[in-house]
């Protein structure tokens, strides 16, 4: 796969056939969808193409700093790519390029720079300036320059719209069985390592902290969870903790992870978290001896879930 940065990066040689959208958390309802242009691509001997738009389209308009992704964009390349997509543009989305008309957009952009000869697309899509356009729109556009468009059905729609929503309120219960199960993935965190305050190393059980700089990135819900990394090319699995560390008095929250039967450091490094399971509520203990029980069991407990 290709990511270009800007839809006037584009090799224009190559005629496309392409979806627009955002894909937060490229989830089994997106998938299908991507199957599709992917498909149909082959069959028209055209370039698979995937235009999504960064920040997200929420953050410019409304100023929405709420707004929290399942995917970082960089997480979201790194799932593309391993779907066979020929190309994705991620174009930066701003109020100027939001004012585009349906005809500039369609036109100019569709047409002119991304040689569009198919659209595969929701039937709920609304584009141009305060999204005044539709997919008849689209479609008279299309007998107008000459590109297809396919329709994406309510039902299939609905089916995207609905796993969003069940794997963030999945993530934000600490249902990491039902979020997963919808992204057909495991959640990913992905940021670097930082020096932390060394209680685990006191207590036997040393963490690499991880700091993650996108505040829209959703963190799940607090507690100790079963995890995996590939680390120097080879997995390691471990026990992570998000939360406040009670125990200890917290006042920041932290993500701290304690990866079993690997010694080498890594502060500074870039690793991405692949979350498998929940284990527990982070909890308050009356002493650092009854925590180090603790987290006696729940390596038990995670050994266990991964030996499954």
């Amino acid at each position: 796969m290709i990511t270009v940065q800007s839809i006037s990066n584009y090799d224009k040689a190559h005629p496309t056939a392409i979806t627009i959208g955002t894909f937060d958390g490229v989830h089994i309802g997106h998938r299908k969808i991507l199957e599709r242009l992917i498909n149909n691509a082959k069959v028209l001997e055209l370039k698979s193409t995937v235009l999504t738009f960064f920040p997200h389209p929420r953050m410019v308009l409304q100023k929405d700093v709420s707004i929290k992704l399942l995917n970082t964009i960089d997480e979201k390349i790194k799932i593309m790519e391993e779907l066979g997509i020929d190309y994705l543009i991620v174009h930066p989305f701003t109020k100027e390029f939001s004012r585009l008309s349906a005809t500039q957009f369609v036109r100019d952009i569709l047409v002119n720079d991304l040689k569009t000869k198919k659209i595969i697309i929701g039937y709920d899509h609304r584009f141009g300036r305060n999204r005044n356009a539709n997919i008849n729109d689209l479609m008279a556009f299309g007998n107008a320059l000459d590109f297809e468009v396919e329709e994406i059905s309510a039902q299939e729609v609905d089916d995207v719209s609905v796993s969003s929503t069940k794997i963030r309120k999945a993530l934000e219960d600490g249902d990491m069985k039902t979020a997963n199960m919808y992204l057909g993935y495991n959640y990913m965190l992905t940021g670097s390592i930082v020096k932390g305050k060394g209680l685990g190393r006191k207590l036997n059980f040393p963490t690499a902290n991880l700091s993650i700089p996108e505040e829209y990135k959703l963190i799940p819900k607090n507690g100790v969870y079963v995890v995996s990394s590939v680390l120097n090319g080879k997995t390691v699995f471990g026990m992570m903790n998000i939360g406040f560390n009670p125990t200890v008095e917290g006042k920041t929250k932290s993500i701290e992870i304690n990866f079993f039967d690997f010694e080498q450091d890594l502060y500074g490094k870039k690793i991405q978290v692949d979350i498998i399971d929940r284990i527990r509520d982070e909890k308050k203990f009356n002493s650092l001896e009854a925590l180090q029980a603790q987290l006696k069991k729940d390596r038990e407990t995670s050994l266990s879930i991964i030996s499954k």
